[in-house]
């Protein structure tokens, strides 16, 4: 059972700063969870349902961390979902990984919306893309919503936090497309196999200072009246013309 300080401690984690604090998060949710196990993440702790635990008993076995059984409705408010009866986790955050320059990337520029983050996340998974670059000012990989967006693959990618002018500086010998407004129709582009790709914020699209590390600028045309497409719609049409001949 869980006690009342461990509740709060839970429940703490869905704010930046305790998550910060303590390098945990919280993973929410039956099909989260399942990827979770999957994955070498370290897990702190998990609180699951009866079903949960019967329903995966043979995967739970293959884990060390401390379970707690507990009722649905407790489950349900411990977390941000609205349902959630399942299963809850409680995740070390991994140490950085070392940068190691692998197939096409993508690097992305002040994302700000962690929906549009985990998103692009399962878009990158669903690629094969292994690793994302994001600026300083990208949505934290492990908030709630990402997590929740992504699906699960976020335990299946590497993540890093640069300073995208000094990291662009160090790989000059990669040849990095920005998604633009203005630039070569994507549909008629030949990618690299080993380049970067660039999408910008989701109001003011890349910043200025990245612009003159961008070897070819590419532009989804618009057709109808739309006045323009979020950042993941972005990343999934971009991308699937990456892959489309390799």
């Amino acid at each position: 059972m869980l006690s009342n300080n461990n509740t709060k401690f839970i429940k703490s984690l869905q704010l930046k700063k305790f998550r910060q604090k303590e390098r945990l998060f919280i993973v929410e949710g039956e099909k989260n969870t399942v990827e979770l196990l999957h994955s070498s993440y370290k897990i702190h702790s998990l609180i699951i349902s009866t079903k949960f635990s019967e329903k995966y008993s043979g995967l739970l076995k293959q884990k060390s961390a401390p379970i707690t059984i507990s009722d649905e409705k407790t489950i349900s408010k411990l977390g941000t979902y609205q349902t959630n009866e399942m299963a809850l986790a409680v995740v070390e955050e991994p140490s950085p990984s070392e940068y190691n320059n692998s197939g096409f990337q993508l690097i992305l520029d002040d994302i700000r919306d962690p929906g549009n983050l985990g998103t692009i996340i399962r878009i990158a998974d669903w690629y094969g893309i292994k690793n994302i670059i994001c600026s300083e000012t990208t949505s934290e990989f492990y908030n709630p919503k990402v997590i929740s967006a992504s699906m699960g693959s976020v335990f299946r990618l590497n993540f890093f936090r640069y300073n995208l002018v000094e990291f662009l500086e160090k790989n000059k010998n990669i040849k990095v497309y920005g998604a633009l407004m203005e630039g070569e129709n994507v549909h008629k582009v030949k990618f690299d196999k080993n380049g970067f790709l660039i999408i910008g914020n989701e109001s003011h699209g890349i910043n200025d200072a990245l612009l003159p590390f961008i070897t070819e600028k590419v532009t989804i045309p618009r057709i109808g009246q739309a006045e323009s497409l979020n950042a993941a719609m972005a990343t999934a049409i971009i991308c699937d013309n990456v892959f489309r001949d390799n």
